[in-house]
C-alpha cells in the first residue's frame, strides 16, 4: 500500500519564527512514521523557511521572477529544512532520501507542471522513502515560480496510483465557522465560507489551497493534526475526509 504524507511547514516549523525548526514535532513526526508499515512518500511544506523568501521576492505559484539570487534564497532555505526532516527520519532509522524539486520539476508558459514519477518510484522499489518539498522551478516565460507541496502531493498521488493521502496540519482537522471539525468534505463550495486564510505569510493558498486540490484527487484525503498522525499511518482516517462524490 502506498502512502503520500504531507507535513505542513507549520506543524514541523516555528511559522511566526524565521527559519526556526519545531524541533520536538519534528522528533515526534519522525517517531509515528518510523513506526508506519506502508510504502511511504514524505511532502512538507516551507513554514518559516521557505515561504518568508518566497514573499520577500514576491514570488508565488502564478508570479515568477528572473532573479537567480532570490531563487537560490527561496531553494537554499528549502533544503536547509528538508535536510533536517531528512536527518530527524534516518535518526529513527528511516530509509529517508531527499527530492530536490528546482533540479527535476518545471513548468510550461501556460502553468502545466512536469514532475517525474519514475524517480519517486524507482526510489519506492529499492526500498527508501523518499522526502520532497515545496520549492521554487523553472516555468518558461515567468523565470521561476512556487510549486506548492500541495501540489505536488496530489500530483505524485495520482502518478503512483496511491492508496492513501494525508495532510497533517497544525489544527485537528478543516474547521467549520464554529471551530468544530468537520467529518467530510465533497464539495468546496459547501465549505468556502469558513476556509480563511492562513495567520502567517503562505505563498501556496493556506487551507482553502489544500481543500480544493484533494478535492481534485480521486483518492480519499485526511487532513487531521499531529496527535493523530501515529493514527493515521496505522490505517484510521482521523480528522476530515476530503474526496469528492464520484
Amino acid at each position: 500500500m502506498t502512502t503520500v504524507l504531507k507535513l505542513g511547514g507549520s506543524v514541523v516549523t516555528a511559522k511566526d519564527e524565521p527559519e526556526t525548526v519545531d524541533r520536538e514535532a519534528l522528533a515526534d513526526a519522525a517517531d509515528a512514521v518510523a513506526d508506519a508499515d506502508d510504502e511511504l512518500i514524505v511532502v512538507h511544506g516551507g513554514g518559516s523557511f521557505g515561504h518568508p523568501h518566497a514573499a520577500a521576492h514576491a514570488v508565488s505559484d502564478t508570479e515568477g521572477t528572473h532573479d537567480a539570487t532570490g531563487v537560490r534564497e527561496i531553494h537554499d532555505a528549502m533544503g536547509e529544512l528538508n535536510s533536517a526532516v531528512v536527518e530527524a527520519l534516518q535518526d529513527r532509522g528511516v530509509s529517508a532520501l531527499p527530492v530536490r524539486p528546482l533540479s527535476v520539476a518545471s513548468r510550461d508558459d501556460d502553468g502545466t507542471t512536469t514532475f517525474p514519477g519514475e524517480p519517486i518510484a524507482t526510489m519506492l522499489g529499492e526500498g527508501f522513502v523518499p522526502v520532497t518539498h515545496g520549492d521554487v522551478v523553472a516555468q518558461a516565460g515567468a523565470g521561476a515560480t512556487i510549486l506548492s507541496g500541495d501540489e505536488i502531493v496530489t500530483r505524485l498521488a495520482r502518478q503512483l496510483d496511491a492508496n492513501r493521502v494525508g495532510v497533517c496540519s497544525t489544527v485537528p482537522g478543516v474547521l467549520d465557522d464554529d471551530g468544530r471539525v468537520i467529518d467530510r468534505i465533497s464539495d468546496f463550495e459547501t465549505v468556502a465560507s469558513a476556509l480563511g486564510d492562513s495567520e502567517a505569510t503562505d505563498v501556496t493558498g493556506g487551507m482553502a489551497g489544500k481543500v480544493r486540490a484533494l478535492l481534485e484527487l480521486g483518492t480519499p484525503a485526511s487532513v487531521f493534526g499531529p496527535t493523530e498522525l501515529g493514527a493515521f499511518l496505522s490505517g484510521d482516517r482521523p480528522g476530515t475526509l476530503v474526496h469528492r462524490e464520484q
